[in-house]
C-alpha cells in the first residue's frame, strides 16, 4: 500500500520534471537583427548577437565577392527568409554548433515553426 502511495506521487513530479526540460530548450526569446542568406540568420538577446545556422535547410550561397550573383536563387531565398523572420522576436530551439561555430537551430514565430 505504501508503494502505491509513493507511486501516486513520483509518477507525476516525474511527467512535470520531464515537461519542464522540454519547455527548457526555448531558453529565451531573441530578435533576428539580420539574414545572412537562406539559411543563417543573426540574432540578438541582452546585447549578445549570435549566429544560427538552421537545421534542415540548405540553401544557395550567396557570393562573398561584391559584383558576383552567387548561386543560382540564392538572393530569392534570402530575401524569402528574411520576409519571415528579419526584425521579429523568436524562440529557438537549439541542436548544438555547428562545424563553423555556429548555434545549429530551428526558429519558431509566434509559436510557428519557419
Amino acid at each position: 500500500m505504501r508503494l502505491i502511495k509513493r507511486l501516486k506521487i513520483l509518477v507525476p513530479t516525474i511527467v512535470l520534471c520531464l515537461l519542464w526540460f522540454v519547455t527548457a530548450s526555448y531558453a529565451d526569446q531573441f530578435k533576428v537583427t539580420r539574414v545572412t542568406d537562406g539559411d543563417t540568420i543573426k540574432v540578438t538577446n541582452n546585447g549578445t548577437t549570435t549566429t544560427i545556422r538552421l537545421v534542415g535547410i540548405d540553401a544557395p550561397e550567396l557570393s562573398k565577392k561584391k559584383n558576383d550573383p552567387g548561386q543560382p536563387y540564392s538572393k530569392k531565398s534570402t530575401k524569402h527568409l528574411a520576409s519571415q523572420v528579419l526584425n521579429k522576436t523568436v524562440d529557438i530551439k537549439s541542436y548544438g554548433k555547428g562545424r563553423y561555430g555556429r548555434t545549429l537551430g530551428v526558429v519558431f514565430v509566434g509559436g510557428i515553426l519557419r
